[in-house]
């Protein structure tokens, strides 16, 4: 069996006496859509944020392609390919849209003090490739048409198609997104799901954190669930329909809010 591209070992972070991931072991497959269920407080953010750098484990190890990237900040995580999105979209909200995306790629020339007067047209080549290739991610999300227009002043479900497409600058071979479908609306779902999946079968891994059970079922596998912080079920999603404990625990608290 080929190696996972994303492998989990113990992994822990206790914030004082609060333990809010304990010995999370998990091998996400290359190619997947995993989706990552639970109710509320059961650490999956604090799992998502461990696995991107913004947390440092108490314990454990995390690979990325069968490197050792435990505790590594994000940007360096970006670089190697493992993007994620915010249940809350962050978009710089003065920025048009399309300058948001062009953000996202690292090391550009014009960031630098020196470059914009050592090698001007370098700057300008590098900026004018950025700009298409942003160009292109828009078009891909279908945010091309609010390219020009401010960032916060587009509806929430077109913010959640904002982070996907800048999360897309970097070319990421993994992807995880925090509630992608929360509070938007069923036409922009669809096209998220739609993305998602021409990504996926692309070859663009996914771990998805998610509250719409109709989401999870239809479009997410292996799932698994987590409870105070432990992983509590990993199986396909006919396989966690048909688990007692899990739908009385989980789904069934969740389908009711």
């Amino acid at each position: 069996m080929a190696e996972p591209i994303l492998s989990i070992r113990g992994l822990t972070r206790d914030f004082g006496p609060f333990r809010a991931v304990d010995g999370v072991s998990l091998d996400i497959r290359a190619g997947s859509i995993t989706g990552l269920i639970g109710p509320n407080g059961a650490g999956k953010s604090t799992l998502f944020n461990l696995l991107t750098g913004m947390l440092k484990p108490t314990s454990g190890t995390v690979r990325l392609n069968g490197q050792d990237v435990t505790g590594l900040p994000p940007d360096r995580l970006f670089a190697m390919g493992l993007g994620r999105t915010f249940q809350i979209p962050r978009p710089f909200a003065r920025m048009s849209v399309l300058e948001n995306v062009m953000l996202a790629p690292q090391g550009q020339r014009g960031e630098g003090i020196l470059g914009p007067f050592l090698a001007p047209a370098r700057v300008r080549d590098q900026e004018a490739r950025i700009r298409r290739r942003a160009l292109e991610v828009l078009d891909f999300v279908t945010l091309a048409p609010l390219a020009d227009h401010p960032a916060g002043k587009i509806s929430g479900g077109q913010m959640k198609l904002l982070e996907l497409a800048r999360v897309l600058m970097g070319a990421p071979s993994v992807i995880l997104l925090d509630e992608p479908a929360a509070g938007v609306n069923p036409a922009l779902t669809r096209i998220l799901i739609d993305k998602i999946e021409e990504l996926n079968r692309g070859g663009t891994t996914f771990v998805i954190i998610e509250h719409d059970m109709d989401f999870v079922m239809s479009h997410c596998d292996p799932v698994i669930a987590l409870a105070e912080g432990r992983v509590v079920f990993q199986g396909t999603a006919d396989e966690a329909r048909a688990n007692p404990v899990l739908l009385d625990a989980y789904l069934g608290a969740m389908a009711d809010g």
